[in-house]
């Protein structure tokens, strides 16, 4: 097992924290809000995958 990346982690867990908050905007019927949470949710992941593949590219290298 490797070593636990917790920069990683929180990451992973602001992203998912973000997608169910688009959730509860919805419930609340607040547009704005669920724009706002829907596109961190996809910054956050996007940013996440562009650290992985620079990650990756160190490694092999």
């Amino acid at each position: 097992m490797g070593k636990f990346n917790l920069k990683m982690f929180l990451l992973a867990v602001s992203v998912i924290s973000s997608f169910s908050l688009v959730g509860v905007a919805i419930s609340y019927h607040n547009v704005l809000l669920t724009i706002f949470f829907f596109l961190l949710g996809f910054g956050l992941m996007g940013f996440g995958l562009k650290l992985k593949g620079k990650k990756q590219t160190t490694i092999s290298s």
